[in-house]
C-alpha cells in the first residue's frame, strides 16, 4: 500500500471540505489526515477515495461518507485512552480513526470476511484495537464499562446491552430507525437507569442486524 503526495493532497482537500461542512474538531481532522482512506477501498475507487461519498465494501456493507465518520467521531468528544466500543468494524476506517485519536478500541463485526479484511489493513497501519467477529447487539461485556459506544449502522432500537455496558457519564452515539434514513442520536448516561437524549438530524446507514454471518 502506497501513500503518495497525491493522496496526501487529496486528503487536504477532503479536510477542507469537512471543515466547510461544519466539522470543527481539529483532532478529528488531524486523524483524517493521518489515516489513508484509500487503503480501505478497492483499487477501482482509488481516484474517488477522498470524495465525500460512501462506497460498497462487500457483504452488502459500505464505508461511510467521510463527513458521517467525522461527525459521529466528533460527538464522542474523546479523550486519550478512552475505552470505545464500536459496533460495525466494516472496512476498519472508522476503527483506525478512533485509534489515531488515542482511544482504546474494541470493535465488533458480524461479517467474518470483513472482520478478517479489516484486521489485515489495521495491522499494516500499526494500530492495535481488539477486534471481534460477533453480534453487535450483545456488545462486549468482558471489557465493560466503556467510556463511549459508537454504532456505525442503522439500529431499529437502542440495544439494552449497549446501554448497560456504558459507564455513567459515557456517550452512546447511534443512528436510530428502520428504513433508508435514521436519526443520529447521542445518549449521555447520567445514572445507571437514566439517559439524556440528543438529536442530530437525518443520516443514512446500512441496517444493524442481529447474529453473526459466517
Amino acid at each position: 500500500m502506497q501513500d503518495s503526495y497525491k493522496h496526501k493532497g487529496m486528503r487536504k482537500l477532503l479536510i477542507k471540505e469537512l471543515r466547510e461542512k461544519g466539522i470543527a474538531n481539529e483532532k478529528v481532522l488531524d486523524a483524517f489526515m493521518a489515516v489513508p482512506r484509500h487503503f480501505f477501498l478497492d483499487l477501482a475507487f482509488l481516484e474517488q477515495a477522498y470524495s465525500n461519498k460512501a462506497f460498497q465494501i462487500g457483504s452488502g456493507q459500505t464505508i461511510s461518507h467521510p463527513f458521517t465518520v467525522a461527525f459521529q467521531t466528533s460527538l464522542l468528544e474523546l479523550k486519550k485512552n478512552d475505552k470505545v466500543l464500536e459496533i460495525g468494524t466494516g472496512s476498519g476506517f472508522q476503527t483506525s480513526i478512533l485509534c489515531e485519536l488515542g482511544a482504546k478500541v474494541f470493535s465488533i463485526e458480524r461479517h467474518r470476511d470483513l472482520n478478517l479484511k479489516a484486521k489485515k489493513i489495521i495491522q499494516e497501519l500499526k494500530y492495535t484495537p481488539k477486534l471481534s467477529f460477533g453480534d453487535g447487539f450483545a456488545g462486549w461485556p468482558a471489557f465493560e464499562p466503556f467510556d463511549s459506544v459508537l454504532v456505525t449502522c442503522g439500529a431499529p432500537y437502542v440495544p439494552e446491552e449497549l446501554q448497560k455496558q456504558l459507564k455513567v457519564g459515557g456517550k452512546l452515539v447511534i443512528p436510530l430507525g428502520e428504513g433508508s434514513v435514521q436519526r443520529m442520536k447521542r445518549y449521555i448516561k447520567i445514572s445507571e437507569t437514566e439517559f439524556e437524549e440528543e438529536d442530530y438530524g437525518d443520516f443514512s446507514f446500512v441496517p444493524m442486524l442481529e447474529d453473526r454471518v459466517k
